[in-house]
């Protein structure tokens, strides 16, 4: 179910609206060719991911197979990203509380939530689970009844609906041109992010391999069916231009169909996928904080663990820095805020081009008989991806203000992080020289 519900976030329900307008129905391709980049990506982390099973897993991954600054890299990168997307979604959540209880500030729902999700993450392995589980249930269970009621509504078979499936094409499909598709491609690649947070999850399980293995192997029809599957029914139930971009379009759809009450429902819903995407954030940062202590990365404490086996001091260090980042958002929203969100913006892709890398290498490394999970078309359709991956990045340059503001600060995180590497590095070998000396 983590599986299921980890590419599943408020962004599918709220930013696909937005997509769509930009894009116009071709925003279909642009969530098929997203979502055709994450499944090569995470094939070829689950073939790394079922041979060698691992805590930290591309983490490790990339230190194995490229060296210790990719493993540093991806390790800090991927750790500031998801303390940042823990403070965002502490705001959304908090917002969508706001709208429901106007009389209690926001920010008391945005500790509330920190302090909810911090307590279920430090109870277990098995709490985080459990929660994330219900959570992504919610979630599925709408999708699935979106699909079924959006595709009986274009058939004409709902209760005073007609056959609309000509929507899509009403007035063309790729009617913004050619580039609005690569455009669009950029804005949706981070709504599939999280899709590896199983593989890393799959480290605590009882079975890592098995699990890995049917996670990444069924990932195709997911976002097949999620994501492809629900903006084809979106576009198809009502003409594009009449999506709405600053709301749900869910709730529009499903106000459609006549279900009562549907923004309410869908707000709900929402909160529950910040809820989930909170949760995972927080075990995730934990997680990987509490990886790269193994190779002295991050500070001797970090790895102090209570009697459940969870990494408590990990948790709370990266709770802290989403506690400061909730605190910036009143504070300084248009300048610290800002900076903590998109700096970390281009940093997926950045992840997925070390994932690449990663298995390119590794590969090489690997017998025969332990790899259980094999990439397609190796090593061709990995050079493919990893092509494709800096593609995307460099197309940030030429999408808009915000997504070039987001590449640039992507890389100021980027170059400070390998600075710090280079520092540690430095003071390691002049310790080494002072003993021998």
């Amino acid at each position: 179910m983590i599986a299921l519900g980890g590419i599943i976030g408020a962004s599918l329900f709220i930013g696909s609206g937005a997509v769509i307008h930009t894009v116009g129905p071709a925003a279909v391709l642009s969530y098929a060719l997203g979502g055709l980049l994450v499944v090569l990506v995470m094939r070829m982390l689950g073939e790394m991911a079922t041979a060698a099973p691992s805590l930290g897993s591309f983490m490790e991954y990339a230190r194995e197979a490229l060296g210790g600054w990719a493993g540093f890299t991806i390790g800090w990168l991927y750790w500031y990203f998801w303390v940042g997307v823990v403070a965002f979604e502490a705001v959304a959540g908090a917002k969508i509380l706001q709208g429901w209880i106007p009389g209690v500030p926001q920010w008391v729902f945005s500790l509330a939530l920190m302090l909810l999700l911090t307590a279920t993450n430090l109870a277990s392995a098995r709490s985080f689970g459990e929660t994330e589980f219900w959570l992504a249930s919610i979630k599925v269970a709408t999708i699935v009844v979106f699909l079924v009621l959006g595709l009986l509504f274009v058939l004409g078979l709902w209760p005073g609906a007609h056959f609309s499936a000509g929507n899509i094409g009403l007035d063309g499909f790729v009617v913004n041109g050619p580039f609005s598709v690569v455009h669009g491609v950029v804005i949706v690649i981070f709504s599939y992010f999280g899709a590896e947070i199983v593989t890393i999850a799959a480290a605590e399980s009882d079975e890592p391999e098995t699990a890995v293995r049917k996670a990444t192997s069924t990932i195709v029809w997911r976002v097949i069916v999620f994501y492809v599957g629900s903006v084809a029914l979106l576009v198809m139930i009502t003409p594009w231009r009449e999506v709405p971009s600053e709301t749900s379009p869910f709730a529009a759809a499903f106000g459609r169909f006549g279900v009562p009450a549907a923004a309410t429902i869908v707000s709900a819903v929402v909160l529950t996928a910040a809820l989930s995407v909170l949760n995972s954030g927080l075990y995730t940062a934990s997680r990987m904080l509490f990886a790269l202590r193994r190779h002295g990365w991050a500070p001797s404490w970090i790895a102090d663990t209570n009697r459940r086996g969870v990494p408590w001091k990990a948790i709370l260090v990266s709770t802290v820095v989403g506690y400061v980042a909730v605190v910036m958002s009143y504070l300084s929203p248009d300048k610290i805020f800002y900076f903590i969100i998109n700096s970390a913006g281009a940093v997926a892709l950045f992840v997925y081009a070390i994932i690449c890398g990663s298995q390119l290498r590794m590969r090489r490394r690997l017998e025969a008989s332990e790899l259980k999970l094999r990439m397609w078309g190796y090593p061709w359709l990995s050079w493919v991806t990893l092509a494709a991956t800096l593609v995307v990045v460099a197309s940030m340059l030429f999408v808009d203000d915000d997504t070039r503001a987001q590449l640039y600060l992507s890389l100021i995180s980027l170059a400070v992080i390998l600075a710090v590497y280079a520092l540690i590095r430095r003071r390691s070998g002049s310790g080494r020289r002072k003993t021998l000396r």
